[in-house]
């Protein structure tokens, strides 16, 4: 089948379609930069052409609060309608572990602007639901961070490998659609502070992580479970400590 990943070019996108097509499926890789764009609507009647599923893993370049809902809203309208033109039967969207409990926070506010958009397309749909990427460690490091100290919630966590994402979304994609959330986590359990200081320690990075059950997460302050997944969700099979050897 004809599978469409938007935002194909990036971390999880270009997994996804190299999974997709090792499996003899026709996955399409659109993006920006291969011609097609969600917020102007350049190339998606194309690239759709055809397409039984379309799986969306984009994200907004800007996490400022209007800037990443106005790209949530006008890509995701712009894609649906896309979509029921060209008869699409599966919407498949990335979204992240905890949305619906983080709504303090714009970005998050953003994401479930979206998955109400899909909800309400008439279109099939699924959501997979991911704990924080492995690789996106630093970007938590980087918001948290005052002068050379970084304060982050004493919470739980579980990271997950981005393999292990595109793994779950790929499957997710040739699958019937649920109607519902798939959610996808690592295999260990951290507090958030901990994590982000094994982080920096394996880089050297010489920044002082400290607990501050008050410190915001990108605009939201958490509870002990807001970032863990629920007891149904795949768990991949990387640990967080064998990629940090492998970044070595």
């Amino acid at each position: 089948m004809k599978v469409v990943v938007i935002g194909g070019t990036g971390l999880i996108g270009s997994k996804v379609v190299s999974r997709l097509n090792e499996h003899g499926h026709e996955a399409v890789a659109a993006a920006p930069n291969t011609g097609v764009n969600t917020l102007t609507g350049e190339g998606l009647a194309e690239v759709l052409e055809g397409a039984a599923v379309v799986v969306d893993v984009s994200n907004s370049p800007s996490f400022a609060d209007d800037a990443v809902m106005d790209f949530f809203r006008t890509s995701t309208t712009n894609l649906l309608k896309a979509e029921a033109n060209a008869g699409v039967t599966h919407h498949v969207a990335l979204s992240v572990v905890g949305t619906e409990r983080l709504q303090d926070s714009g970005y998050f506010r953003a994401k479930q602007a979206q998955e109400e958009l899909i909800k309400d397309s008439g279109i099939p749909w699924s959501l997979v639901h991911a704990t924080q990427f492995f690789e996106f460690m630093k970007g938590i490091a980087e918001s948290a961070t005052e002068g050379d100290t970084v304060k982050l919630a004493p919470v739980k966590i579980r990271p997950v490998h981005s393999d292990d994402v595109a793994a779950v979304v790929g499957r997710t994609a040739v699958g019937a659609p649920v109607s519902g959330v798939v959610e996808v986590a690592g295999p260990d359990t951290f507090q958030l502070d901990e994590l982000i200081r094994k982080g920096l320690a394996a880089k050297n990075d010489p920044r002082t992580v400290v607990a501050d059950p008050h410190a915001p997460y990108f605009g939201a302050e958490l509870k002990e479970s807001t970032l863990l997944p629920g007891p149904d969700a795949h768990i991949g099979d990387t640990r967080f400590a064998d990629w940090l050897a492998q970044q070595r």
